[in-house]
């Protein structure tokens, strides 16, 4: 089958970046699904990777996708042949970016009804990563936070884009995004945001200008950055939870104000093959649902057309920037 992949680490910018290439087929083993991908995603992890992963031979890249059920292990419970799906796949396995992929079922939601397949694709990971976040690190049960505030800082990417709409239409919070340029302003407006901060400008500054002291704070990049100011922001007995991977902060600033310290990475569960690994099944699913009735909507802000080379390294190129809005999709080999 046709895949997309690299053998050498590096910048996307490196000659073969991305080079396609024959694999074999994936076999699907008891609990997996075999998909025939139609549309795929990229995401931050994916330029990480590709940038600092050692391959051991030519690793096939990709963690979003959507696409069609060809074949189930015998153990599979949860689809059938035919079926449509998105996911955000595991860590450890070949990626998304081939004609196939084996998938284990527990990760797996049902694909929305309304969305193409790139589009569809655009949303796992993102939203798995947001409803972990919040419900998992953060603790909060739906329905509530009433009274009380987040603060996200790097709004205007794929997981701020649904972390918004989450916290918005699942608690009671009070969403205040940051973003600093005029579109990404008015793209975290379209998600949702009840209030808007220049992470440009010290944020602690900007949040008492709003004379908001928030409980919790998603900090999506730049926790360095930040992080004196967010100690000096949040409430006490508050909760940061981040995503990046600082390199120089004093966690210990945390301890007068008794604040919790948390990272989500949503591949925890699919790694360590945790007894509920199908709560991401389920959240996909819950997920699926809301885009179909109206209460989401699709956070896909660029196109890239069928994948290939030239495309899937336009799209890393773009990620790599740093300055993307939402998400950027591709069709799958065969939707040319």
């Amino acid at each position: 089958m046709k895949a997309l992949g690299y053998s050498e680490r590096g910048p996307v910018s490196a000659p073969n970046s991305v080079v396609e290439f024959d694999a074999d087929m994936p076999a699907p083993g008891a609990r997996d699904l075999l998909v025939e991908v139609r549309g795929v995603s990229v995401n931050p992890v994916d330029v990480k990777v590709r940038a600092n992963r050692p391959p051991e031979g030519t690793r096939i890249l990709g963690f979003d996708a959507a696409g069609v059920v060809k074949d189930v292990g015998s153990d599979v419970t949860t689809f059938r042949p035919g079926d449509e799906v998105f996911y955000a796949g595991e860590f450890t396995r070949p990626g998304s970016n081939a004609e196939f992929q084996a998938v284990d079922e527990r990760l797996v939601g049902r694909k929305p009804s309304s969305l193409s397949f790139s589009k569809a694709a655009g949303m796992p990971l993102t939203s798995i990563t947001a409803w972990e976040m919040l419900f998992d690190s953060f603790g909060i049960k739906e329905g509530d936070g009433g009274g009380e505030a987040i603060l996200i800082i790097g709004a205007a990417g794929g997981v701020g884009s649904i972390l918004i709409q989450l916290a918005k239409k699942l608690t009671g919070l009070t969403v205040v995004a940051s973003a600093s340029r005029d579109d990404t302003v008015a793209w975290v407006k379209k998600m949702g945001a009840d209030h808007v901060v220049n992470h440009r400008k010290p944020l602690n500054e900007e949040m008492k200008a709003l004379g908001i002291s928030p409980k919790f704070v998603a900090t999506l990049n730049q926790t360095d950055k930040h992080f004196d100011a967010i100690v000096d922001l949040i409430k006490p007995r508050g909760h940061i939870a981040l995503i990046d991977d600082p390199q120089d902060i004093n966690i210990g600033a945390i301890k007068l104000k008794a604040l919790s310290y948390s990272w989500e990475f949503m591949f925890a569960r699919s790694m360590f093959q945790t007894e509920d690994m199908d709560a991401q099944s389920k959240l996909l699913n819950r997920v699926s649902t809301m885009l179909d009735d109206g209460s989401l909507i699709s956070t896909v802000n660029k196109h890239c057309g069928t994948m290939s080379e030239t495309t899937l390294r336009e799209a890393l190129a773009h990620q790599e920037e740093g300055s993307a809005i939402g998400k950027t999709v591709l069709d799958g080999f065969g939707d040319a």
